[in-house]
C-alpha cells in the first residue's frame, strides 16, 4: 500500500512558505506522516490483528517463564501449573511446543524482559488497552497456585513498569484478580440461602474493585465495566488469541458470582 498525500501536501506547503528548502523539509515531514498512516492502516486490519495475536501469545509465555524463574528456579509445582494451563488452553501440539520454547526462554538466567516488552508495546501501540490486558493475564496465571510470593510480585512490577503501568494500578489488578478467583468454587455448587459472611462480602467488593460503601448505581456501573472489559469480542479486538479468551470468560463468571452475592446481601434484584 502506497500513500502520497502527506508528501504532496508537505512539499507544496513547504515550497509556498519557504521555497525549495521548505519544499524538501515538507516532503520529508509528509513522508513520515504517510509511513505512519500506512502502518496504522495495516495494524488495524486483519493482518495487523493476526500479528498482535501472535505477539500476545509469544509474550505471554515468555513472561510466564520470567515470572516463574523470579525466585531463582522453576519449581515442579510451577511446571505442573504451566502444563495445566496448556491443557486448559487446549493448545495444538505445535502451539504447545512453541509455548514451552518461549517459557524456557523467559526462564533463562540472563533474560532481560525490557526488549521483549518494548517490542510488544510497539505492536500494540494502536490498541493501548492491550498492555493492561496482557498484565491481567500474567497476574491471573501468577496467582493460579493461590499465592504470589515476593519475587513474583517484584517481577510483575518490572513487567508493569515496562508496559507503562503504575505500581498502584498493578496492586489494584492483583487484588481484584485474587478476589475474583475466590468465587470460582462457588459456581460449582448451588448456593444455600444464608446471610453471607463479612469476609465473603469483602472479597466480593474487592473482586469488583469497589468499596463496600459504594452506592447501588456505582456498583452496577463497575460490574458492567468489568463485564465489558472481559467480553470475548472486546478481547479479540485487543489481540487476545482465541485460545486465551476462555480464561477471560471464566473470570467473567467469577465476577458475576461476586456481583450476585453483593446484590443478595443488599436485597437487590
Amino acid at each position: 500500500m502506497r500513500v502520497y498525500t502527506g508528501k504532496v501536501l508537505g512539499a507544496f506547503l513547504g515550497f509556498v512558505t519557504l521555497g525549495v528548502v521548505g519544499g524538501l523539509v515538507g516532503f520529508f515531514v509528509g513522508h513520515m506522516f504517510d509511513s505512519g498512516l500506512v502502518r496504522a492502516i495495516r495494524m488495524t486490519g486483519p493482518d495487523g490483528l493476526h500479528a498482535l495475536q501472535q505477539e500476545f501469545f509469544d509474550t505471554t509465555f515468555i513472561m510466564l517463564g520470567y515470572i516463574a524463574k523470579a525466585d531463582g528456579r522453576v519449581t515442579e509445582s510451577e511446571i505442573a501449573q504451566a502444563e495445566s494451563m496448556f491443557a486448559q488452553l487446549r493448545l495444538t501440539p505445535s502451539q504447545r511446543a512453541s509455548a514451552i520454547k518461549r517459557f524456557q526462554r523467559g526462564a533463562e538466567p540472563q533474560f532481560d524482559p525490557a526488549e521483549e516488552l518494548s517490542r510488544f508495546r510497539r505492536t500494540a501501540s494502536l490498541r493501548p488497552q492491550t498492555s493492561q490486558t496482557l498484565l491481567l493475564f500474567l497476574v491471573s496465571m501468577g496467582l493460579a497456585d493461590g499465592q504470589l510470593d515476593a519475587a513474583e510480585r517484584e517481577a510483575l512490577a518490572r513487567v508493569a513498569k515496562s508496559l507503562g503501568i503504575s505500581d498502584v494500578a498493578l496492586t489494584r489488578i492483583i487484588n481484584m484478580v485474587a478476589a475474583q478467583a475466590n468465587f470460582g468454587d462457588r459456581r460449582q455448587h448451588q448456593r444455600q440461602q444464608y446471610q453471607p459472611q463479612r469476609s465473603q462480602l469483602s472479597d466480593a467488593y474487592q473482586a469488583l474493585g469497589v468499596a463496600a460503601n459504594v452506592d447501588d448505581r456505582e456498583l452496577k456501573k463497575a460490574y458492567r465495566r468489568l463485564m465489558s472489559e472481559n467480553h470475548p469480542d472486546k478481547l479479540s479486538a485487543r489481540g487476545v488469541p482465541k485460545e486465551m479468551v476462555d480464561l477471560a470468560t471464566e473470570r467473567s463468571q467469577n465476577i458475576t458470582t461476586a456481583y450476585d452475592l453483593i446484590k443478595e446481601s443488599r436485597g437487590l434484584k
